[in-house]
């Protein structure tokens, strides 16, 4: 058997393994620059987890051999004696552009900075890891690149939109080494500068950003004319070609795959204007046609272009003097390959070369409007295309339609006023003294409203509805509810007569009302156009209003003496100015402001409405249902009573009269409401003062003890005896260390002995029994963390008045104790430590057994041993 490799050499070959050390990296390859132009080589570390900045030496060669001190970032004395002047003048320099990272400048690079740069970082490491240091050659080439532009041939620099032109600029290189020429035609305009085609040094051609299109077509190309000429031709020149053009040329060289820019230089070429072409549009200014007629209007072109240009010709209305508002349509068009598209209604012809008609048959009102001729321009380009060259709108040409309008008058009655709020109201808008009336003319009606103006401050009419040409009827935002309730009714009895009635006219529907007749003539089409307005003189429906009075008196017909006694109280209502008036009445109760549990609590006991329904509101006591009684005397009189009152029934009584007006027969309106004077029950009384506290021998206890809580109570002053005292007690816990949430519900018990308990989301169980009359115990069984907390008890006593009927007193509580839960920690721990010394002793033992049993049965080997390599070693020793 071999024997295995041991583990502490495995563990020393796997983390040399994973350890990395610091890389220097420059540029790979060599690098070429020309005489005159900037030189940059970046240096970066890579690897390390050094410190935040990384310091950089830069060392130059000229042959490789033997390096001099360049630049440092980290000692300012480092450089050599020949190259401070430079450092200094800021021809060579070091820019950082990351903590790991710097780059070398040489501005102006010359011959003798041909050679070997290295780039190192300084370091104090205790073992190298890694390369601390890298190097990269520079050569440096004379300038050999010259770019000339050469001269341009016709038509010039000025030219108009559509011609072409050509620009041709000249580049040669006599460089030593095998290099590649880019070139790039590019335009100024204004402060921008456009990319127009390029030819890259891999001898690509790439469109510049929005050349593509042109590129495709072939209206944009790049050419090569001779052995150094670049010529860029474009067959239509567009208006955005004006500018001024350069021609930009780049020296590339490949080494390992790798392209290197060595050297740009760039020409003006010449200067580009683009001529605009003119072009005018002219019509009529104003025209009038009568109604059937037919319109005609011509648009004379003018132009400056003589040569292979199209025209398109497009006839466009509008109801606005402005052709570019939403609405306006187009009505003919002739294109540019002279295709007539039009209507039966509408025909355009070409006259002659300069002037196109057009032609409108049967002319109605409709056709009123500002009429627009609109030219374009086309000229042909590269593969079937067109370009735009001019474009051109004529001012408007007014047009009017004269025609025999229907002349009539507007009467507006009232057939019947109101005189009182929910009246009827009824007005008729007739047709009157109509003339010139035609079969194509029909007249519809809208109605409208208008507040009354107290002063000379303007108001808007609303609009209450108005009726279409095809005599569909809308509604406007004031009517259209009462409208679908029926209460306002639109009608056209007669030919020539509207209807509108107000069922029930209220208060907000007093102002003036006024009616408008439209005529509308009837079109082509069969569509209808409102052609005229007439408007009526306005009516003012109104009526004196005087304001509602409502008058509530309330009086205690029988001295009032003790508690247990009936208390009764009457409420006489008068009214003025309210029409019909029936009576709703509430009972309200006012605690004395020197009830602190309440102070000036008003409470709601009983109602009765307008149709004389009793509604107990806030009368809660279940004891005394039957215990208040509201009832009506007379159609304006009211008697409340209360049975068996009570000291807590003490306080300010006063009826809370509405008066109600009948509105569309089974409905009601809240005219006005009033509120009587109030009526007091004061019971005077020198009876017992109740206290309550709470006891607790038990504070403090262990968690699944009892606590045991008493309430006890204490009476002064009169001497009462204990069948007639009863109490009604509830305990209430807030489990915080203070008082600052809500009291939770435990138990209560009431005067009768029946014990209500809240239910527990925890284990522990509540019992609450009365000790003795003043003596009441709440216990908590098996207590757990969450009982703790601040316990209080709750106690309402009840007296038993001369006359034999309980009195409910004031609630008192008690003051809080504070209840703690401890846990038993040798209890809370005991089964835990023996379950674990258990299954401890239980592992070991089988841990034992195991180990036994792999000894005797899998672990066993035999060894012989032969007497013969005894004998052997004896005669061995012997010898």
């Amino acid at each position: 058997m071999g024997r295995p490799a041991p583990r502490p050499l495995l563990l020393a070959l796997l983390s040399l393994a994973l350890c990395r050390g610091r890389v220097v990296r420059v540029p790979a390859g060599s690098l070429v620059r020309v005489v005159g132009t900037e030189l940059v080589i970046p240096c970066n570390v890579s690897d390390y987890d050094g410190p935040s900045e990384q310091n950089f030496d830069w060392s130059f060669s000229a042959s490789g051999s033997s390096f001099v001190e360049l630049a440092s970032t980290w000692e300012a004395g480092f450089p050599a004696q020949r190259y401070r002047e430079r450092l200094q003048r800021g021809d060579i320099l070091l820019r950082r552009t990351a903590n790991d990272a710097v780059e070398l400048h040489i501005k102006n690079v010359q011959h003798s900075d041909q050679g070997h740069y290295k780039c190192s970082t300084p370091s104090t490491d205790a073992t190298v890891q890694g390369n601390y240091e890298d190097t990269v050659q520079v050569k440096v080439l004379s300038d050999a690149l010259h770019v000339v532009a050469s001269p341009q041939p016709s038509p010039g620099p000025s030219l108009r939109e559509g011609e072409p032109f050509e620009l041709r600029c000249s580049a040669s290189t006599t460089s030593p080494l095998h290099t590649h020429l880019a070139m790039q035609w590019e335009v100024r305009r204004g402060p921008a500068r456009r990319s127009i085609l390029s030819l890259t040094h891999e001898g690509r051609f790439r469109p510049g950003p929005g050349y593509e299109q042109r590129y495709r077509s072939g209206d944009v190309r790049l050419d090569t004319v001779g052995s150094d000429g670049y010529r860029l031709s474009v067959s239509r020149a567009l208006s955005s070609d004006q500018g001024s053009y350069r021609c930009i040329v780049s020296e590339w060289i490949g080494e390992q795959g790798n392209w290197q820019e060595i050297q740009e230089k760039s020409v003006d070429v010449a200067t580009v204007v683009i001529q605009p072409t003119v072009l005018r549009a002219a019509v009529a200014r104003n025209v009038s046609v009568a109604e059937g007629k037919d319109l005609g209007l011509a648009c004379n072109i003018t132009t400056d272009r003589a040569d292979d240009v199209r025209p398109e010709v497009t006839w466009s209305f509008s109801r606005a003097p402005d052709s570019t508002v939403p609405g306006s349509r187009a009505l003919a068009r002739l294109d540019r390959d002279s295709l007539v598209h039009g209507s039966p209604q509408v025909a355009l012809s070409h006259v002659d070369a300069r002037s196109y008609h057009l032609l409108v048959r049967d002319v109605s009102k409709e056709n009123a409007g500002y009429y627009f001729c609109h030219v374009a321009l086309w000229t042909p380009g590269h593969n079937r295309s067109w370009h735009k060259v001019a474009e051109a709108v004529s001012a408007p040409a007014a047009v009017t339609v004269t025609w025999l309008e229907p002349d009539y008058q507007v009467y507006l009655n009232a057939s019947k006023v109101p005189e009182f709020s929910d009246d009827l109201t009824e007005l008729e808008c007739r047709i009157v003294d109509v003339k010139n009336p035609e079969a194509s003319v029909r007249f519809t009606v809208s109605w409208y409203y208008r507040l009354n103006r107290r002063n000379d401050a303007v108001v808007a009419s609303e609009l209450l509805a108005a009726m279409n040409g095809d005599w569909t009827l809308k509604y406007g935002e004031r009517s259209r509810q009462r409208a679908r309730e029926g209460d306002f009714i639109f009608s056209k009895e007669h030919p020539d007569t509207f209807n509108f009635r107000i069922q029930r006219t209220t208060e907000e529907d007093r102002g003036h009302y006024y009616c408008v007749v439209s005529a509308w003539t009837k079109q082509r089409n069969n569509s209808w156009v409102k052609s005229k307005d007439v408007f009526s003189k306005p009516i003012n429906i109104f009526w004196a209003l005087e304001d509602s009075v409502l008058v509530v008196k309330a009086r205690q017909p029988k001295p009032f003496f003790a508690a247990g006694n009936t208390f009764e109280m009457t409420c006489k209502v008068s009214s003025k100015n309210i029409k019909s008036p029936r009576y709703s009445v509430l009972i309200t109760a006012e605690k004395p402001v020197g009830d602190l549990s309440s102070p000036n609590e008003t409470k709601y006991i009983i109602s009765l409405d307008q149709d004389s329904v009793v509604k107990l509101e806030n009368w809660t006591d279940a004891s005394r249902v039957d215990g208040v009684v509201l009832e009506k005397v007379q159609e304006d009189e009211f008697r409340y009573r209360m049975y068996q009152t009570q000291v807590s029934d003490a306080g300010l009584y006063r009826c809370v009269v509405t008066a109600w007006s009948p509105v569309r027969g089974s409905l009601w309106r809240e005219a006005a409401t009033s509120l009587s004077n109030p009526i007091e029950i004061d019971f005077q009384t020198s009876g017992p003062i109740f206290n309550a506290s709470v006891h607790s021998d038990t504070p403090s206890v262990i968690r699944g003890d009892l606590i045991k809580l008493f309430c006890i109570i204490t009476v002064e002053g009169a001497a009462l005896d204990p069948d007639d005292m009863a109490f009604d007690v509830s305990w209430f816990a807030v489990h915080s260390f203070g008082l600052d949430k809500a009291p939770v519900l435990l138990s209560s018990l009431d005067r009768k002995g029946i014990v209500n308990t809240a239910q527990r989301d925890w284990k522990s169980s509540l019992s609450l029994e009365r000790m003795s009359v003043l003596e009441f115990l709440l216990q908590v069984h098996g207590s757990e963390d969450q009982d703790f907390g601040n316990y209080y008890c709750s106690v309402t006593p009840w007296v038993k008045s001369p006359t034999g009927s309980w009195q409910k007193e004031a609630e008192i509580q008690s003051k809080p104790i504070f209840i703690t839960v401890k846990m038993d920690v040798l209890n809370a721990f005991k089964y835990p430590l023996l379950i674990g010394v258990g299954l401890s002793t239980a592992i070991g033992l089988l841990s034992c057994l195991i180990g036994y049993c792999s000894s005797h049965w899998c672990c066993k080997k035999e060894v012989q041993e032969t007497r013969r390599e005894r004998r052997r070693l004896m005669s061995m020793e012997m010898d």
